[in-house]
This record gives C-alpha cells, structure tokens and sequence, in this order.
C-alpha cells in the first residue's frame, strides 16, 4: 500500500510539472510572438507613395477640352483688326485651335494632339479674356508669357454705392484729366488699367494689383490724387527695397 501511495504522488508531481512547463512554455512563445510582431513593425516604417509626373500628352490623351470666352459688342471690330495677332501665338506656339463662332458670338480654343503644355489652354482664354475686356493685344500677351500675371475686375459700385453725377466724379477721379491720373497709376504699379463705364480691370502680377486697387478705391472714397501719388510711391519704394 506504501508504494502504491508513492507511485500515485509521484504521478501527481509528474503531471503538476507538466501542465507548469506547459504554461510557461506557452506564455514564452506569446511574448517571443509579440517581440517578432514588434520587431516587424519597426523594421518596416510608412513610406511615402511616390507618382512619377504623367506629361502633358498622357494627361491630354483622348481628351479635347474646350474654352468658350464670349465677346462684348464693343469688341468685334478690333478682335476682326486684331485676329492675326491673336491667331498666331495660340496656335504656332501653344498649339491649340481656335475659331470666332459668328452665331454665339464667342471665340472658341480647343486643345490638339500636338498640345503639350498642360495649362496651355488656360493660359489661350486667360489672352483672349484680356483682349475682350479691351486691353491691347501686345500687353495680354504677357499673360502667355509669364506665369506670375493675373487679371483682376471689380465695379466702381463695389467699393462705395454710388448713382448718378457722383459715380461720374469718382470715374473721373480715376481717369484723371487726359487720363493722367490713370497713366500715372500705371507707371508707378507697373500695371495696366482698363475703365470700361463702372468696371475697372487691371492686368499685372499679384502685389502690384494689390497696389493699384488700394490706389484706385482711395480715390473713388474721394482721396485727392497728390495724396494717393504719394501713398503709391512710398509702398512702391518699400517694395523695390526689398527685392
């Protein structure tokens, strides 16, 4: 009976240290688990996508998008003088088509096989635009030729609500007598400035429009001109300082 007590025991110990080592064998392998996935992330940290850059012909495969810029009465006399100084660079040196539309009145770009700069057709209708608003065809050419140029339109009515005598003083303010004010205003912002009625468009790059319309709306809220010549040419000395 003795030894059959010690055997049982024995068994017990047996299986008590089996299902220890069975435990601890398992919460080893959890925790070398746990380095490896640790160890997985660290080796392979998030990587930034890299797209190569498509050409302008694989982004213009298939594809004909075309630009509608309508043309004010006022405008087809000089577009029908002009047309050959309009025709040319569009279509020799940007590569597009372009056509007057007699029933829409609208002159129409449309992008070709052969057009290879992607913003080539924003840049034909940002031209085209400028010419119809009624700046010279030779200084809406800068817009093809610069990337920093932008056009920017505002009404005499936007700045301050005004009817009548009033609003023909503050464009004439603008103006100035024999257009003097305007040309100077010009010079000094190297900007151009296009009155029509009570719009007012300037073509130039970004700070020197902010400089000619700050000038502008001091006049229409009835500034005098030697004060606003004044205020111009200090920001524009403070400007040319820095550059």
């Amino acid at each position: 009976m003795a030894e059959k007590n010690v055997l049982e025991r024995s068994k017990g110990e047996m299986q008590s240290r089996a299902h220890k080592d069975k435990d601890s064998s398992s919460k080893t392998g959890k925790k070398e688990k746990r380095k490896l996935e640790d160890m997985e992330t660290e080796e392979t940290p998030n990587k930034r996508p890299s797209f190569p850059p498509l050409s302008g012909e694989q982004l213009m495969e298939g594809k004909n998008e075309v630009r509608k810029i309508p043309v004010p009465p006022n405008r087809y006399t000089p577009l029908k003088d002009n047309w050959m100084k309009i025709f040319t660079p569009v279509v020799e040196h940007l590569h597009l088509q372009i056509r007057f539309n007699l029933r829409t009145r609208n002159v129409e770009i449309r992008s070709s096989k052969e057009t290879k700069e992607i913003n080539a057709l924003q840049k034909a209708a940002d031209f085209v635009k400028a010419f119809t608003l009624g700046f010279e065809v030779e200084d809406a050419l800068a817009l093809l030729r610069l990337d920093e140029l932008f056009l920017e339109s505002f009404s005499v009515t936007d700045v301050k609500p005004l009817k009548g005598d009033h609003l023909s003083r503050a464009i004439g303010r603008i103006a100035g007598n024999g257009g003097k004010t305007k040309f100077t205003i010009e010079n000094v912002t190297k900007t151009r400035i296009v009155l029509a009625d009570c719009k007012v468009h300037i073509l130039g790059s970004y700070s020197n429009i902010r400089m000619a319309r700050t000038a502008i709306c001091n006049l229409i809220l009835g500034s005098p001109p030697s004060k606003v010549y004044g205020n111009m040419r200090a920001v524009a000395a403070r400007a040319s300082e820095r550059f």
